[in-house]
């Protein structure tokens, strides 16, 4: 199913970037649900996880924050479909836990926006799913 469009390509990609990775980073709870639809859906492709509505985003998102000491999602190359309100970036995700470990990813994300939020979002990662 297709959304109108709504957000331009510049506004999809400080969504994706600015406005929710900043906010995971960050680990600001309620900046990053901000980004989902309350039905959304977010699947991590490559471990078969799926976390639909807010509340399991949101318990996902508490295990996440509560692993990692510092979290970083940096050097982000972004395709845009502004037509049909898509993105996807790759990056790089940097995960420093409490024992000064480092765990180094690069993902990619694709995301559906509706009404400038997201309502799916499909993650693959290149090591083991830390979105559980």
């Amino acid at each position: 199913m297709q959304y109108e469009p709504g957000l331009s390509r510049d506004q999809l990609i400080e969504l994706a970037t600015k406005s929710y990775f900043g906010s995971v980073d960050a680990k600001n709870m309620e900046a990053t649900l901000d980004c989902f639809h309350d039905e959304a859906l977010l699947c991590v492709q490559t471990d078969f996880t799926r976390h639909n509505g807010k509340a399991e985003i949101r318990r996902m998102f508490e295990d996440f924050f509560g692993a990692y000491e510092k979290i970083v999602h940096r050097d982000f190359t972004c395709t845009v479909d502004e037509a049909n309100g898509r993105i996807t970036a790759s990056f790089v995700a940097e995960l420093a836990d409490a024992d000064g470990g480092i765990t180094l990813l690069n993902n990619t994300n694709f995301w559906r926006v509706r009404d400038g939020k997201f309502q799916e979002v499909y993650v693959y990662m290149s090591g083991a799913n830390v979105l559980v």
